[in-house]
């Protein structure tokens, strides 16, 4: 099963991210196969992404993610400031979601940490906190999308309370993924 550990978002900072999105779609001429916009309904803030797992390797993913969360204490992110994966020909439009917050960055590094420890192996890149709007499948859009994206850097939308993590099972289908919520953990 494919499984990844992740923040859920609220239903009115999806809906502000769909206007969001409706709005930077207005204002960029590309074709519509050139980007595959997300849903904002399967919107998250993804903290460890951990591909395909053996079934017996969810009940450690789940215990994990429990004695991670149980020690840290419930903290707020700011939503916003549109940015870009790819340099110059964008690959990834996305919303930031608590950049530079120091609570979310300690608790995805315990994270990583604890998960590395058990077997998984840790990520290369830095941790950025992010909701994606779009993955662009043409460079000439990437280039416009990224253009679109300075225009929209100071956008703000709101702050949220981070209370719990959840792991999710995602499945692709040709309609999309599917997300399953398969543990949700409360933190102090």
């Amino acid at each position: 099963m494919r499984v990844f550990i992740a923040i859920e978002i609220e239903k009115v900072i999806k809906n502000d991210l769909a206007d969001l999105q409706r709005k930077m779609l207005g204002k960029v001429d590309i074709r519509q196969g050139d980007a595959k916009w997300v849903n904002p309904d399967d919107m998250h803030l993804t903290l460890k992404f951990l591909g395909e797992i053996k079934d017996t390797q969810l009940v450690d993913v789940c215990k994990i993610t429990e004695e991670v969360t149980r020690k840290h204490e419930c903290f707020d992110i700011e939503i916003g400031g549109v940015g870009s994966f790819g340099g110059h020909s964008a690959r990834v439009l996305w919303v930031g979601a608590g950049q530079n917050n120091e609570s979310l960055l300690q608790l995805q590094e315990e994270l990583e940490t604890q998960l590395a420890f058990a077997g998984w192996p840790e990520e290369n890149r830095k941790f950025e906190g992010h909701l994606t709007l779009c993955r662009i499948k043409n460079s000439q859009a990437g280039v416009k999308l990224a253009q679109l994206a300075k225009e929209y850097k100071d956008y703000s939308l709101d702050v949220v309370e981070v209370d719990s993590v959840c792991v999710f099972q995602s499945e692709l289908t040709p309609h999309g993924p599917v997300y399953t919520l398969l543990g949700k953990y409360n933190l102090q």
